[in-house]
């Protein structure tokens, strides 16, 4: 698949990536936003619950923001900004974090928001069943609550990384007295939601939609502007664009639509296409090897596919210019943290041969070494495309791809829970922190856990492991950064991942809806500052 600059498909892929980074900021004129209407979105795929406290898939996140707050949300600039905090302070040494609750904030069933659902959150689910949080809020020993209004986390070490993740996705707030003594996995709130935020759960009907209505009693007085949002399920791409096209839907994330497709809708004078909203997340995507397989545990096979991977052609051909080769785990996006200096593996398809000889899997008679299964992320054609590029790359140094599909309940259990494949396509959010974003897929703890979105390569360093605990500890950024350094030669070497793209995802939604984007986590916040100039027909 790999195509010369001047072919046709590589000059529609540039083209629409300059529409996908063209920052659509609407009129200069300050307007004032007006009330009601019914927004419809795309969810897609269908998320299997709605609560980003127990699962971080995009899809829950995408909705859970808006029956959820954080204690903080964040600006386009990733600075931590007033939510169920009106404000916080960190002790000079490092070792406490007050936070001051916002008072008269109910949930949605009309049971006051207190200290003690912070307190009983972090100790029940964001340091025991979270995929990220483990590690996050691993330094902190002790949690006190004063008065209904006051959290003070006690910290054995300083964590700088712990204010870059107490948004309404990062460390989202289960209501105490609605999970306290049960089984919190499978609390029958966790597909009901019960919230504090801006829009309140009405229904869900499955493989069709879920829906939201306003919440009449939210602590930000005059918001949300939108009367209800109805989430649709749509899997097919060619219908979502022309949901979108026709106006029957006005807002989709996630690059909703088939790329190529991208270019012509954003030209369309009733539609925009949006880049911003993103910047939180810093997204890769990457292929887990499952070094517990007979081929894949031997180091030589797994730098042999890196070296057979062509991710220019991945990023240009096959994401059509919506993302960028990867080098690492840690996205350039997060540069103090990003080491652009680890283990490289470039496009050498004689090299992956060699590589492969030497292992002692040489051709048959009919040219095949051995056959691989690969599952990918079941997110739509973009990913499927991805694990048909990889069929074809390794075919040609003499390793057969078996491409294997499944919904996401099923992709899921089989990767993180069985471990029962070869190669998985996912893709992760780095965040603003590797310690957020990055540990959970090395970390060794987290194997075979049936934990979605965590170590499926199945991957055990000492090395690694003591590395993400010396990370959680470090007082000084400058001590972290050299960490996290280390890790990325450590893991680019040994190589249980490989990190393909960069990802550019970009948001599609009418012309008509105004202030579709106030925060740097927008894809996974609210849209209570969202509201129509011209209300939708349908």
């Amino acid at each position: 698949m790999t195509a010369h600059a001047s072919s046709p498909l590589l000059l529609r892929a540039a083209s629409a990536a300059a529409v996908a980074a063209t920052l659509l900021t609407g009129g200069a004129l300050a307007q004032t936003p007006q009330n009601g209407g019914t927004l419809t979105a795309i969810v897609q795929p269908e998320p299997v619950t709605l609560t980003s406290a127990i699962n971080t898939a995009a899809p829950t996140g995408f909705i859970s923001g808006n029956v959820f707050d954080g204690l903080v949300d964040y600006g386009t600039d990733l600075t931590p900004r007033p939510a169920l905090a009106e404000r916080w302070e960190v002790a000079p040494d490092g070792l406490s974090i007050t936070f001051h609750l916002r008072k008269g904030v109910t949930w949605h069933d009309g049971h006051p928001f207190t200290a003690a659902d912070v307190k009983w959150t972090l100790e029940n689910v964001w340091k025991t069943i979270h995929p990220r949080n483990q590690a996050t809020f691993g330094r902190v020993t002790r949690v006190e609550t004063p008065d209904d209004h006051t959290v003070i986390l006690r910290l054995s070490e300083p964590s700088l990384a712990i204010l870059s993740s107490v948004n309404s996705n990062g460390a989202q707030i289960l209501p105490k007295h609605l999970y306290e003594g049960t089984d919190i996995l499978n609390n029958p709130h966790n597909l009901k939601p019960v919230g504090t935020g801006a829009y309140v759960f009405k229904e869900w009907s499955k493989g069709n939609h879920v829906i939201l209505e306003r919440n009449p009693n939210y602590w930000d007085k005059g918001k949300p502007h939108i009367d209800r949002i109805v989430f649709k399920v749509i899997p097919d791409a060619a219908a979502r664009a022309a949901a979108l096209e026709k106006g029957d839907v006005q807002y989709a994330v996630f690059s909703p639509v088939p790329l190529k497709d991208a270019e012509r809708l954003g030209k369309l004078p009733n539609l925009k296409i949006e880049t911003r909203g993103y910047e939180w997340i810093s997204p890769w995507l990457f292929f887990d090897l499952n070094v517990d397989t007979p081929y894949l545990k031997d180091v030589r096979v797994r730098h042999a596919i890196a070296h057979a991977l062509d991710r220019k052609a991945i990023a240009n051909v096959v994401w059509y210019g919506f993302a960028k080769p990867a080098i690492s785990p840690v996205p350039s996006t997060l540069g103090a943290f990003h080491d652009a200096t680890v283990p490289q593996y470039e496009f050498d398809p004689k090299k992956a041969e060699a590589l492969l000889d030497e292992a002692g899997f040489k051709r048959g008679a009919d040219g095949v070494r051995f056959t691989l299964t690969h599952d990918f992320i079941p997110y739509g054609d973009d990913y499927k495309r991805t694990g048909e590029y990889l069929k074809q790359a390794l075919k040609k140094v003499g390793i057969e791809v078996t491409i294997r599909s499944q919904d996401t309940a099923a992709f899921t259990k089989r990767v993180y829970g069985d471990r029962d494949f070869d190669i998985s396509s996912a893709w992760f959010a780095a965040f603003s922190d590797p310690q957020v974003g990055v540990t959970r897929a090395y970390w060794s703890g987290w194997i075979g856990k049936n934990t979605p979105w965590t170590n499926g390569s199945g991957y055990r360093s000492a090395e690694v492991d003591a590395l993400i605990a010396k990370a959680q500890g470090l007082a000084r950024q400058e001590d972290r950064i050299a960490t996290f350094k280390q890790l990325q030669q450590t893991v680019q070497s040994d190589l249980p991942s490989i990190p393909l793209v960069e990802l550019k995802f970009f948001t599609v939604h009418a012309a008509s809806l105004k202030d579709v984007v106030t925060r740097g986590d927008q894809i996974y916040g609210s849209l209570k500052d969202a509201w129509f100039d011209k209300a939708p027909t349908n």
